[in-house]
């Protein structure tokens, strides 16, 4: 039962930084209608402006988790300023070539500016716990309620403020926004903040126990892009609930079966929903 519990608690922990993850990378696509691949070099970038503003400037944790969620929000809405808003009238294939390109320009920028060996980000919160048997880190149980306390927040903005509610139109009709009044490049630069706010504070949560790294965006964006199309393109609950799932299946798989297939479990579970379910777990559209 205590390996059990171990591993539940680890794929929760997987599945709230997949899900923050997921939860932007669904808000940019409801936009903009293609995968945006830069988004995990946005995640990426959070790790390390939060590393150096703790190893170089001195900020505590939670100063250093504001900085970099500011950082890579103005980083996001740039992205769309100088790349994606020129390509608005561009075929879609055009948009995920420049997204891949943003990705590797930041990778490559990571690296001249912050080398390419492997950091940490102290943390605050090394105790380890008791908890119904088992032995946890507190920042496992941080990564837990921030992520759920995140998605609390985002799920009342969306629903219960004019701007998500502009957000929410956007994603179902840019033309029919416009028509009610909605001015769609204040909605986008928006959307972009917000997302990059996600991917940042996601990063800086997880980068305690695992390291900052150049390439630390491929894995997670790729298991992102699973989720969402798993869940259903554009879906709110289809990422949370996405997140959840591969961050259980590599928590149990990767222990029961082997962790050498951890990240090969999560194509296989896309593979199992979308056979049984070919348009996802939730209908398309962001709820």
């Amino acid at each position: 039962m205590d390996i059990f519990m171990q591993q539940l608690l680890n794929g929760l922990t997987l599945g709230s930084v997949y899900s923050l993850v997921a939860l932007g990378l669904t808000l940019v696509y409801g936009i903009l209608h293609v995968p945006n691949f830069a988004h995990g070099a946005f995640y990426m970038m959070g790790g390390f402006v939060a590393y150096y503003l703790m190893s170089a400037m001195g900020l505590g944790y939670w100063s250093a988790m504001v900085g970099a969620a500011i950082a890579v929000a103005l980083l996001s809405m740039l992205a769309e300023l100088l790349v994606f808003k020129p390509l608005s009238k561009a075929p879609p294939l055009h948009d995920m070539i420049a997204a891949i390109g943003i990705m590797l320009f930041l990778e490559s920028l990571a690296q001249l500016l912050w080398g390419a060996d492997f950091q940490r980000i102290p943390t605050p919160y090394q105790q380890m716990i008791d908890l119904l048997g088992i032995t946890v880190s507190l920042q496992r149980l941080l990564i837990i309620a921030g992520a759920f306390v995140l998605l609390i927040a985002l799920h009342l903005f969306l629903h219960h403020t004019l701007l998500g509610a502009s957000i929410i139109a956007m994603a179902q009709s840019k033309e029919g926004a416009k028509l009610v009044g909605i001015d769609p490049v204040r909605v986008t630069y928006l959307v972009f903040a917000v997302a990059g706010v996600l991917a940042a504070v996601a990063a800086v949560l997880y980068a305690p126990i695992n390291l900052v790294y150049p390439a630390m965006g491929q894995i997670v964006i790729t298991k992102a892009f699973v989720i969402i199309v798993m869940g259903g393109m554009g879906s709110f609950a289809g990422a949370v609930i996405g997140g959840l799932i591969i961050g259980f299946a590599e928590s149990f798989g990767g222990y029961y079966i082997s962790p050498d297939y951890k990240d090969i479990i999560a194509f296989l579970v896309l593979v199992l929903v979308l056979s049984i379910r070919p348009e996802g777990l939730f209908s398309k559209g962001m709820r």
